[in-house]
């Protein structure tokens, strides 16, 4: 991931470019072009492409404030995934989802904390969504989606405790009633910001999905913010050629 300004940015309605990375709609497939240059400690060149087939794709927008500020839109919360990069094991396929957060204000603004969790199943696939207002309002919500994207909300199972994360975030997600979740993978770990696959059971069947947490009391803080410059570089000039 890299920062960049605003001459690095290139627009239609089926491409998106930023910097020398893309993202555009080929057929019925999103072909995500990478070339970046990761971040520490391993400061180095990353190259290849995603190849995304949804299942379908959805028309449903969640509010996450009573304003509309902030959306969540799973465009496609069911699809076939292909990783290709130019590293060594960094090839696979299988299971994938896109969908996105649009806003026009600050997380920090409006949230101190929030969950999400996204969990493949037999006919399609279930998503959680729960965040803890700065005026202490709760959103719950859960969705389920069939394989050709038709989608109905679904009574909420209970929230259920996670081990905490490596920065000790602390995690939550929803299963079955006595079920334990658990989590099979790392996959990022930030002072603030968790994302792992999370094993639990839903409707008695037992599902992996991705899950994260988000601690935006921490990241409010104002000795963890300038860590993401180093995490994250700027190129505020960069231009097309």
């Amino acid at each position: 991931m890299t920062d960049r300004g605003a001459s690095a940015l290139r627009q239609t309605n089926a491409r998106f470019e930023v910097g020398p990375s893309m993202m555009r709609w080929q057929g019925n497939e999103l072909v995500i072009d990478v070339n970046e240059v990761s971040g520490p400690p391993v400061i180095s060149r990353v190259r290849g492409q995603i190849r995304l087939t949804p299942s379908a794709i959805t028309g449903v927008e969640l509010p996450l404030t009573a304003d509309g500020a902030h959306v969540w839109r799973p465009f496609a919360p069911r699809a076939r995934i292909e990783v290709d990069i130019d590293r060594p094991g960094w090839q696979w396929e299988g299971e994938g989802y896109f969908d996105a957060n649009f806003g026009t204000r600050a997380l920090e603004e409006d949230f101190s904390y929030w969950t999400w969790g996204r969990f493949p199943t037999r006919k399609g696939a279930t998503c959680f969504y729960d965040a803890t207002r700065l005026d202490g309002s709760e959103l719950a919500a859960g969705f389920r989606f069939a394989e050709d994207g038709a989608a109905e909300t679904i009574a909420l199972p209970p929230k259920t405790a996670l081990r905490r994360s490596f920065w000790a975030v602390r995690r939550e997600t929803r299963a079955d009633t006595g079920a334990r979740p658990r989590q099979t993978l790392a996959m990022l770990d930030a002072p603030f910001y968790t994302r792992a696959a999370v094993e639990t059971q839903l409707d008695g069947e037992r599902v992996t999905g991705v899950h994260e947490a988000l601690d935006l009391r921490r990241f409010r803080n104002p000795l963890l913010k300038p860590m993401l410059a180093v995490r994250v570089p700027r190129r505020r000039n960069w231009r097309f050629a």
